[in-house]
């Protein structure tokens, strides 16, 4: 009775911790779902963020060029 009871508890405390650290299939699709997901996103980030640099470099580009300047009028003749 003694090593039954012995063997129980140890089957208990060892295959508790075995199965609480197997994933569930359920959880692995769902963790597969959410990395897909996460692809998808960073990648419209990716050309996102290459839309917003050729934007800024654009606009950079536009503020340092000089302003032409103004033709002066011709004087009129009297």
């Amino acid at each position: 009775m003694k090593l039954k009871t012995l063997a129980f508890a140890t089957l208990l405390a060892f295959g508790g911790t075995a199965f609480a650290q197997a994933p569930a299939a359920d959880a692995v699709k769902a963790d597969r779902a959410a990395v897909k997901a996460d692809r998808k996103d960073m990648k419209h980030d990716r050309k996102q963020v290459k839309k917003d640099v050729k934007a800024a470099r654009k606009a950079k580009a536009a503020a340092a060029t000089p302003a032409t300047p103004a033709t002066p009028a011709t004087p009129a003749t009297k």
